[in-house]
């Protein structure tokens, strides 16, 4: 211990502790509490106005009514031992919630227009964890769709696998492709930046990528050209997956353990490179 002379007056200057840097684990609590988050105001946006739910339950409904009925009686599409319709149900579904996703570019465009993203852009949270926020509720909203689709099966009487444990690895997929095509259309948002130019690229893209897959015909059937194009389509996989998880008896093409990881693999690498261009919605 140091002494000090009587009458001295010492003065002693510590040099402030270095912050602490969390931890990997509090780091990565609050990037899920943050994506959580955007997800959170996302479905309060939705219950706010609901009616984009039974808008969307038009188009698949069409589908399965008038495309369906008349392809099941008139036997034009080949597709084994299985009915026309049940074939197409989980192809309707995935179409459901690609067309959904695909435009979600347009509502981040929106905010920009309002100022939202420039809110959000001044705020802590990394901009992976805002784009995967959007990309889950996008998922969420593809959910509705699985319920809308699910229902209209049943009443058409398509043979549905009733397993609560494939019914869950239906959602997942239907999540995961959402995200998926979400992000997709996000990262196109960040590139035009324009309400006209992203609706017309949504418009050319939605299309090819639900034909140029095996959503409403196996791919055995496409001329070789059309069929190396559905082969790496992530649409033809998201498809492959929910069909065989949803209908009776169902059995996959592609396997389904390639069906979701290549999903996954490729939901992460567009949320990555969202992230990095999601600041160019403002610049």
């Amino acid at each position: 211990m140091t002494q000090f002379a009587p009458g001295v007056l010492s003065v002693v200057s510590a040099s402030p502790a270095a912050p602490v840097e969390p931890g990997w684990g509090a780091r990565a609590y609050a990037f899920v509490a943050k994506t959580l988050m955007i997800v959170e105001l996302e479905v309060w946006k939705l219950r706010r106005d609901p009616t984009e739910l039974a808008t969307r339950a038009i188009q698949p409904m069409l589908w399965l009514l008038l495309f369906g009925e008349v392809f099941s009686h008139i036997r034009a599409i080949p597709t084994g031992n299985r009915p026309y319709l049940d074939f197409m149900a989980p192809g309707i579904l995935a179409q459901s919630v690609l067309f959904v996703a695909i435009f979600y570019g347009i509502a981040v465009i929106w905010e920009r227009d309002l100022g939202v993203v420039h809110k959000l852009m001044v705020t802590p949270t990394p901009r992976s964890a805002l784009v995967l926020g959007k990309a889950l509720s996008a998922g969420v909203r593809g959910l509705s769709q699985a319920v809308i689709i699910y229902l209209l099966a049943l009443v058409l009487g398509v043979s549905i696998n009733w397993n609560p444990i494939a019914i869950a690895g239906v959602l997942l997929f239907v999540l995961v492709g959402a995200a998926l095509f979400s992000t997709f259309s996000l990262i196109i948002a960040t590139i035009v930046k324009t309400r006209e130019r992203f609706m017309g690229i949504g418009q050319v893209l939605t299309m090819p990528l639900f034909f140029a897959s095996n959503a409403i015909y196996p791919i055995s059937i496409m001329p070789t050209w059309l069929q190396d194009i559905a082969r790496v389509n992530p649409l033809s996989y998201e498809v492959d997956g929910i069909r065989t998880l949803m209908l009776s008896g169902g059995s996959s093409s592609f396997g389904l353990g390639l069906d979701f990881g290549l999903l996954l693999v490729i939901t992460a690498v567009l949320v990555a490179l969202a992230g990095r261009l999601y600041s160019h919605l403002v610049t």
